[in-house]
C-alpha cells in the first residue's frame, strides 16, 4: 500500500549504472514516483540521466552546477510539497547502490505504520564496514547521545523516511552539502519531531570509493555546530575558572560579601562567564534571538547552574577536606563539565529553541 503513497528522492552527482539498477529495482517492486536530482553532473553523465528520464516513474530535476547533497535534497523536498499533494511522505536514498530496494521499501512501510521520521540504521559491527565510516559514525552517535540526548545508531545514513507534515521545516535547514543531514537531526531535536530506526543492510561497495564525501572539509561542516558548542563553552569555562581562581587565590570580595569564599567566587565567576556564553550562544551557536525573553530564560538556567555548581563544589570540598585553591579549582572543573552537557540540552530545547526563533 505504501508504494503509491510514498515518493522516493535520490540526489545524484556523477552517478554510474548503479543508479539505473536501483531505479529499475524500485519500479519492479512497485514504486511509481521517483524524484532524481542531477546535482550539476557534467555532460559525460548525460547518457545516464537520459535513461533515467525515459523511465515513466521518474521525474528528473536539474542543478546547473554542483551545489551539494543538502541543496539537492531541499530542491526535491520543495518539488514534492508543490507537486505531490496526495502523497504521504518521502524516502531519501543514495545514488551509489548502497541502499537496497528492499530496505527502501521497509522504510516506506514504516512511515505509513508509525507516522514519524524513520532512520535506516546500518550495523557498524560488520566486518565489511570501512574503518573511517565505523569511527566517524560511532563518534557522531556518542556526541549526539551526550550533548543532545538523541539515541541514534546511524547518524550518517542517507536512507531516511519523512512523513509529509515534517518536510516543510526541512526545506529551511541550513547547509548545502553533507552537513545538511546532520543539521536535519539538530532540527528534529529542536522541534521535538519524533523518530525511530529500522535496521537495514550494511552495504559498502569497493570500500565506499564512490562516495563524494571529502573527509576533512565535510567533517568540519558536519561537526561545525558541535565545534561551536564546545568552543563557546570552553571559552566561557576558561573565563569562569580564571575568575574563580583569582578570587580564591587573592581572597577578593571576602570582606565585602557575607558568604563563604567558595560561594562568592562561584557566583562572580559565573556572572562574568555567563554573559560571555549567552552572547556567543545566541549569535554564533544557536543563531537565535537576543531579547528579554531569551536572556530571562538563560539566567533562570544560569541561576540553577550557579546553585548546583556552588553546592556541589562546596560539598565536595568539605567531604574531601580540601583547602588548596588549585584542588578546589580542579573539583569545580569536573563538576562544571557535567553541568555543561546538561546546559547544552536545555539551551537548545528551551532557551534558544527553533520554535521560539520562528515566532
Amino acid at each position: 500500500m505504501c508504494k503509491n503513497r510514498i515518493s522516493i528522492i535520490i540526489p545524484a552527482y556523477k552517478p554510474d549504472e548503479k543508479l539505473i539498477a536501483t531505479v529499475n529495482d524500485l519500479t519492479d517492486i512497485g514504486f511509481d514516483d521517483i524524484i532524481i536530482v542531477n546535482d550539476g553532473s557534467d555532460t559525460s553523465f548525460d547518457n545516464i540521466f537520459s535513461i533515467i528520464e525515459s523511465i515513466p516513474e521518474c521525474t528528473l530535476l536539474h542543478h546547473p552546477v554542483n551545489r551539494g547533497k543538502g541543496a539537492a535534497l531541499k530542491t526535491a523536498f520543495s518539488y514534492f510539497l508543490q507537486n505531490r499533494p496526495e502523497r504521504n511522505g518521502v524516502v531519501t536514498a543514495d545514488a551509489d547502490g548502497q541502499h537496497l530496494p528492499t530496505d527502501i521499501l521497509k522504510v516506506a512501510n514504516a512511515i505509513i505504520d508509525r507516522d514519524e521520521v524513520i532512520i535506516g540504521a546500518r550495523d557498524f559491527s560488520s566486518a565489511n564496514v570501512p574503518p573511517r565510516s565505523k569511527f566517524g559514525n560511532r563518534t557522531t552517535s556518542a556526541v549526539f547521545r551526550i550533548f543532545f540526548g538523541m539515541k541514534i545508531t546511524d547518524t550518517q545514513t542517507g536512507l531516511r523516511g519523512f512523513p509529509r507534515k515534517y518536510i516543510a521545516p526541512l526545506t529551511e535547514v541550513k547547509g548545502d552539502r553533507f552537513e545538511y543531514e546532520t543539521n536535519v537531526l539538530f532540527t528534529m531535536n529542536s522541534l521535538d519531531i519524533p523518530f525511530s530506526e529500522v535496521p537495514i543492510s550494511t552495504v559498502y561497495l569497493d570500500e565506499n570509493k564512490s562516495s563524494h564525501f571529502r573527509v576533512i572539509r565535510d567533517s568540519i561542516r558536519i561537526y561545525g555546530r558541535i565545534i561551536k558548542y564546545l568552543a563557546s563553552s570552553t571559552a566561557s569555562a576558561i573565563t569562569d575558572t580564571l575568575v574563580f581562581w583569582l578570587i580564591k587565590h587573592f581572597k577578593l570580595f571576602g570582606l565585602i560579601l557575607p558568604f563563604p569564599l567558595t560561594f562568592t567566587a562561584s557566583i562572580i565567576a559565573r556572572i562574568v562567564s555567563s554573559l560571555l556564553n549567552y552572547f556567543l550562544n545566541a549569535k554564533i551557536v544557536f543563531e537565535g534571538k537576543t531579547n528579554a525573553k531569551t536572556i530571562t530564560k538563560y539566567y533562570i538556567l544560569a541561576a540553577v547552574q550557579i546553585t548546583l555548581s556552588s553546592l556541589l563544589v562546596f560539598t565536595t570540598e568539605k567531604l574531601l577536606g580540601v583547602t588548596a585553591p588549585i584542588i578546589s579549582t580542579l573539583i569545580k572543573i569536573v563538576i562544571d563539565l557535567l553541568l555543561m552537557v546538561i546546559s547544552f540540552r536545555v539551551q537548545q530545547k528551551w532557551v534558544f529553541s527553533s520554535k521560539e526563533n520562528k515566532k
